[in-house]
This record gives structure tokens, sequence and C-alpha cells, in this order.
């Protein structure tokens, strides 16, 4: 395994991986990536704190990189937040969204939804667009979870948001449905495809276990983490093709390996909500080169 550091200004633009998170192989590199994609997360676009001109930045950060991205995978969390918010505030956060990738994005790009793109107005059940049908009108997606193929790779998005039992708040995981339709996809896959996975909560992750004043134990909440990690993981044990998991949700930069599966989460392109820094995480994006044998290069990039 080789690890380097990039550091290059680029228009005046600073591109540099965060401190402690260099570049990582799955295994031996060897010969060109088949593909290079941005993992763009946690967004949180709304017409405040200067967030429209941020994203713009890092979108032509990306785009002005000596090697080019083939295409962004967007892990959730597009707009600022639509749950309970009236419908003109959601109306006015996605126009927004739509006006900048159309001018300022050439890359193809493929979503997962986040909670915040989902509208839980208790109040508003009987909406049309309650739940995730709005968001799912906006980005044209017929399923909030889906599969497609790209330089070599199998490429799977997740719905990984779902409403808890008391139907108020919500949690990861993906439901029998999901479930069933994700054990059939891989079974269906050439077991020498190498396979990348795209969630919005982290299937697995060490980050919850960063709290402040903790006295003699920790809480996970459901929100936090998928529910159903032992299960998800039982199954990628079969399927040892999957090679990669990314996720975003936390906010914090994260790359854990666990029996040979890398699960990166990559910090937020917001940071903080756009207010700085998300404790020792600064906005950004990850960068990943994928290897036809299935080995990869990241970096997380502070645009």
């Amino acid at each position: 395994m080789q690890r380097r550091t990039l550091l290059k200004n680029l228009g005046g633009l600073l591109l540099a991986p965060t401190v402690g998170a260099p570049l990582l192989s799955a295994a031996n590199v060897s010969g060109a990536p088949a593909l290079r994609v941005a993992h763009l997360t946690d967004i949180h676009l709304r017409d405040m704190l200067d967030a429209p001109r941020h994203f713009t930045d890092c979108l032509h950060n990306l785009q002005r990189l000596d090697k080019p991205v083939d295409l962004i995978l967007n892990g959730g969390d597009i707009v600022f937040d639509m749950n309970k918010e009236n419908m003109d505030m959601i109306d006015a956060q996605w126009k927004l969204v739509k006006g900048i990738m159309r001018s300022e994005c050439s890359l193809p790009v493929h979503y997962a939804l986040g909670n915040h793109d989902i509208w839980w107005n208790e109040q508003d059940k009987d909406q049309v667009f309650y739940g995730k049908k709005y968001s799912m009108d906006q980005l044209e997606l017929a399923k909030a979870y889906y599969a497609f193929e790209k330089g070599g790779w199998k490429f799977i998005v997740l719905d990984s948001v779902h409403l808890d039992v008391d139907n108020t708040w919500y949690i990861g995981k993906l439901g029998d449905e999901q479930f069933e339709w994700l054990s059939k996809e891989l079974d269906a896959t050439d077991p020498q495809k190498p396979v990348l996975i795209l969630s919005h909560i982290p299937i697995l992750t060490s980050t919850v276990l960063v709290e402040d004043n903790i006295v003699n134990r920790w809480e996970v909440l459901g929100g936090q983490m998928h529910t159903d990690t032992a299960k998800i993981i039982a199954l990628f044990y079969r399927h040892p093709n999957v090679k990669l998991c990314l996720s975003g949700h936390i906010h914090l930069r994260e790359k854990l390996v666990y029996d040979n599966l890398t699960f990166l989460c990559n910090g937020a392109v917001s940071g903080a909500w756009w207010k700085g820094n998300n404790r020792e995480t600064a906005p950004g994006y990850g960068l990943i080169d994928l290897y036809p044998d299935g080995t990869f290069q990241e970096q997380y990039v502070v645009y």
C-alpha cells in the first residue's frame, strides 16, 4: 500500500487530504483507474450563510482537477431541510439546488435520499408529496434504491432512511422488501465484478463514539447508524466482491475496515451546516479512484 499526499493549488483553490486521512488502497493497485468518483454528501443547500457560493466553489473545484472526475455520487441531505417545512420553503430550496446543478455542473450525478430530503409533517399526511415522493420527483427517481454499472464496477444505491415504529422520527434500516432486493441484486452480480454501496446513514461507523461528557457508557441511536447492521454485514460476507461502502449523515470523516470491507464516511460538503468545521472535519468531499481489479484509492478533499 502506497501512501502519498497530494497538495495542489488549482486557480486559487486549495486541494488537500485531511490530516490523518491519506490515500488508501484496498489492495495492490496497478495500471490506470477505471473510474474516478466524487462523493458529495450532506450539502444542506439553502439561501443562507453564503451556502450557494460555497457549494458552487465545491463543484468548480472537483471539475478542475488534473485527472477528471467521471461521475458524482450524492449521498443525500441535498437540501437544508424538508422535515416539517412549508411548501414555499421546500420549493425554494429545490429550485436553488436544481439551478446551481444545471448551471455549474457538467457531470452525471446519482442520488441517494437523506433524512432531510423527506417531508414528514404529521399535519400534512394526506398531501400528495408526503414522505419521499417530492424529492424523488425532483431527482427523477423511479425508486429510492437502485443499481447501475459503469467502468467495470457495480454501484448499489440504498434507501437507508425510514420512519421509526411510532412514525414520528427516522431510523437507519433497509426493511424486508429492500433487503430482499439487495440480496437478489448481489446474487445476480458476477462475483468477479467489484461492488460499491452508497447509503446516507452509515451501515457501520465508529463516529457514534465521538461524544462529549461520556460517564460510563455510550448510547447509539437508531438514526445514527443502521439498525440492521449485522444482517447487512452477514450478507456482504457472502459476497466478497462488495469492496466499499460510502455514507455521510454524520458530517465526520471516518475510514473503518471490518473483515476486509471498507466503510468510508466522508465529511459533509456543508461542514457544520455552513458554520465551519464539524469537530475536526472540515467541509469537503470524497475523491475515489476505482480500479478494474476491485482495488481503490481515496482521499478527502477540503475544497
